[in-house]
């Protein structure tokens, strides 16, 4: 699937997004917040893998 950039500022897009009905605007926000959620987790399990970047913690790509 091609990728489509647009340039627009962020006043432009909620310009746009308060255009929505109601409903299609509720189910904007949930799908927002889902997304939200999912990279704040993604950034919280980060944190938890920093450990393998430090030198002497190489015994993962050991191999047999």
């Amino acid at each position: 699937m091609p990728t489509v950039t647009l340039d627009m500022s962020i006043e432009e897009i909620k310009s746009l997004v308060f255009q929505l009905p109601a409903q299609e605007l509720l189910t904007l926000v949930d799908e927002l917040d889902e997304q939200a959620e999912t990279i704040a987790m993604m950034q919280l399990a980060e944190s938890g893998f920093a450990e393998w970047h430090e030198e002497g913690e190489n015994i993962y790509d050991a191999k047999a």
